[in-house]
């Protein structure tokens, strides 16, 4: 204590660096001691008297010091967060005082430096993940795609994804991002070079043609710049995800079969046999959909017959899908009649086609 005083009287700058470590050896070793309010407000009140007359050396040494201290005056710990950034990124990377309304005001008031170093911290929350996607900084997502500890959701995910269409920054990262699944795979695929379409295959265990071609109508859709591809997501049943996914795992490795259909409808898992039929015709899934619930027959006639679905099983299946789905799709002899004519006369092309307007 001696020795404190001593160099507090000091104004030597060295003085003024030992008494701001000796300050922190001295809280480390009584931390219980710190909690009161009355006490953390009078050691606020020292390092700001210390820190606003501190060289950059002496201020950079206590970042270092006190960056993962949880007696650290957080007022104090504020500050030096919008230091410069040698002395502030030790403080926003490891600092267990600063909590998301600190990180997300870094986010909106602080250099692009500042926003890095919050996108790379450790562990950062959703609404963190939120603010920086808000932001839309290049640098910020590139960095945040490379955090592996952050929170990110599938949707931020989709998010990043989409963005990567015009930030190359993205590519490589979410290429290796370990919640990367096949959908988000299949867009990010059409954004990246042919390396990174490699590395993508490889890891999904994919067939390279059978993936572009598997995803040509849904990249399409995102080039397009449709927003409807995110919120068909959101809506989606469990089951109708994981059917989705299997069946996009099927389809890109070239194991997608129209027998297939019939597969699934013998299993009585009718959102199976949708997700099958979409990906085999490219077809937008609610309107596979609307055809299994139509009032006749003839659109999911047209489907099957768009996917070369065998004729002599058609009636089957149609009989399957009408029994695991309430008696629909509707009609009646006159209309099954008519959608069996349509399945066995038009060519796949045409019934694609036909599909495709009437839906």
């Amino acid at each position: 204590m001696d020795e404190i005083m001593s160099l507090a009287k000091s104004r030597d700058v060295a003085d003024r660096e030992r008494l701001l470590i000796r300050l922190v050896d001295l809280c480390e070793g009584n931390r219980e001691e710190l909690r009161p309010p009355r006490v953390e407000a009078l050691l606020s009140q020292v390092f700001f008297d210390l820190i606003f007359q501190a060289e950059y050396d002496i201020r950079l040494r206590l970042a270092e010091r006190i960056a993962s201290a949880d007696w650290a005056p957080p007022a104090l710990i504020n500050i030096l967060s919008f230091d410069d950034i040698e002395i502030a990124r030790p403080i926003i990377a490891r600092s267990p005082i600063l909590k998301d309304p600190d990180l997300i005001r870094i986010l909106v008031e602080a250099t692009l430096e500042h926003q890095v170093e919050v996108a790379r911290r450790p562990q950062i929350s959703s609404n963190v993940v939120d603010a920086i996607l808000k932001t839309a900084r290049p640098e910020v997502m590139a960095a945040l795609a490379e955090n592996e500890s952050a929170q990110v959701s599938q949707d931020h995910l989709f998010d990043l994804v989409q963005k990567a269409r015009e930030i190359a920054a993205l590519h490589s990262p979410l290429a290796e991002h370990p919640g990367l699944n096949l959908e988000l795979a299949g867009y990010l695929y059409a954004w990246v070079g042919a390396a990174l379409r490699n590395s993508i295959a490889g890891r999904f265990d994919l067939d390279d043609k059978a993936l572009e071609a598997a995803l040509a109508v849904s990249v399409a859709q995102a080039r397009a710049g449709e927003p409807s591809a995110k919120s068909r997501r959101l809506e989606e049943t469990d089951e109708e995800r994981r059917d989705r996914q299997l069946v996009a795992k099927l389809d890109m490795s070239g194991q997608l079969r129209p027998s297939y259909l019939l597969k699934a409808l013998k299993e009585r898992r009718l959102s199976l046999f949708i997700a099958a039929l979409a990906a085999l015709g490219r077809f937008e899934t609610p309107a596979v959909r609307k055809a299994a619930n139509g009032e006749t027959a003839t659109p999911l006639a047209m489907a099957c017959a768009s996917v070369e679905v065998d004729r002599v099983v058609f009636p089957d299946l149609l009989a399957l899908v009408r029994e695991i789905n309430n008696g629909l799709p509707g009609g009646t002899e006159a209309d099954d009649r008519r959608a069996f004519e349509i399945f066995a006369k038009t060519s796949s092309k045409s019934a694609s086609s036909l599909f495709r307007k009437t839906t």
